[in-house]
């Protein structure tokens, strides 16, 4: 089971994640109340350094602005959370993995059918609570809806994921859940983690029972 910690804002913790987490997640999207760039474009070099893996988190980015991230930053995917075409997602494939973000809420039936266009042209997808702020909500959709959906691809599970789900998380089953995303839950304000926290589950995450 991978780990991605979104939102992260600060040098610090980033160097703190590096042996913690698997992937580190920039959200570069300014409505976004963790918006990173700013606060980490004269911090490029030492980031292009870590280890850890660095996902760059944009909604309907501009493709030049989104390409320079990528050099910029060392991003080693980038997760488009917005209404990017497959035509967007296919230009990009060649360079860079593609994590392709769905966003969940209680209408949605037909995953398989969001899906479809997409299969393609990305090498994971993400699920996530539908907002108007396209996520960070701190909110968990109806994992159900994915269980009997016709998922072929690793995906990260994402919306208000918790120290308190550790049951539910046990209990969620597909063979293509491939990792956790967490945020919101474990912040003492936005862009800021408890590292404790997330330290706590991660080590309860990667006890034998759990590893898949």
């Amino acid at each position: 089971m991978k780990i991605k910690v979104c939102g992260l804002t600060t040098i610090e913790q980033l160097q703190q994640l590096q042996h913690v987490v698997d992937y580190a997640g920039l959200i570069f999207y300014e409505g976004s109340k963790r918006y990173a760039y700013e606060k980490l474009k004269n911090q490029e070099d030492t980031i292009k350094n870590l280890e850890i893996k660095k996902v760059g988190v944009f909604v309907n980015a501009d493709m030049g602005f989104l390409k320079s991230c990528i050099q910029d930053f060392g991003l080693s995917a980038v997760q488009l959370h917005g209404d990017e075409t497959p035509e967007f997602c296919a230009t990009l494939q060649n360079e860079i993995d593609i994590i392709k973000v769905f966003r969940i809420n209680d209408e949605t039936k037909d995953v398989d059918a969001l899906l479809q266009p997409f299969q393609q042209v990305s090498n994971y997808f993400l699920f996530d609570t539908d907002t108007k702020m396209y996520g960070g909500s701190g909110k968990r959709f109806d994992w159900t809806v994915l269980e009997n959906a016709n998922i072929n691809k690793p995906f990260f599970l994402s919306g208000g994921i918790g120290p308190a789900d550790m049951d539910i998380l046990k209990r969620f089953q597909h063979p293509f859940f491939y990792a956790v995303d967490i945020n919101s839950r474990f912040e003492t304000a936005p862009g800021i983690k408890d590292i404790e926290k997330v330290k706590t589950f991660v080590s309860t995450l990667k006890q034998p029972t759990w590893i898949k």
